[in-house]
This record gives structure tokens, sequence and C-alpha cells, in this order.
């Protein structure tokens, strides 16, 4: 389980989210695509300004704070 989760529940938790985000993006992406499709450009590109600098932020934000993780 490694030492990032404090309890295998924490981590169940995590990943049952992940799999509902995941699954929500890619039913609106498939409902989009069905009804006309110019839609789902726009979103992509949308998803893709705002998730990518967001990912690296995110990333920053945890290298600088390992240091301060209490155990």
């Amino acid at each position: 389980m490694g030492e990032q989760w404090g309890s295998r529940s924490g981590l169940i938790f995590a990943a049952i989210g992940a799999a509902a985000g995941l699954g929500n993006i890619w039913r609106f992406a498939y409902l989009a695509g069905e009804n006309g499709g110019a839609f789902l450009l726009v979103n992509l590109l949308i998803a893709l300004a705002l998730g990518v600098p967001l990912v690296v932020v995110e990333l920053t934000i945890g290298k600088r704070g390992a240091g301060y993780a209490s155990v």
C-alpha cells in the first residue's frame, strides 16, 4: 500500500473518485460528439488549457511540500 495513504479506505475512496471523474469526462465527450461534435473540440481545448497548468502547479506544490508531511 505504501506510505502515502493513511488507510486502505482512503486509497479505495481516492480510486473511486478518480474513476467517477474519468467516467464523467468520457460520457460528456461521447454525448457532445453524438449531438453535433463542434462543442467537443472546444471542450478538449479548454480541458487542455486548464488541465495542463493545474497539473503542473499541483506537482510543484507537492514537490515543494514533500518535506513538510507529518508521519
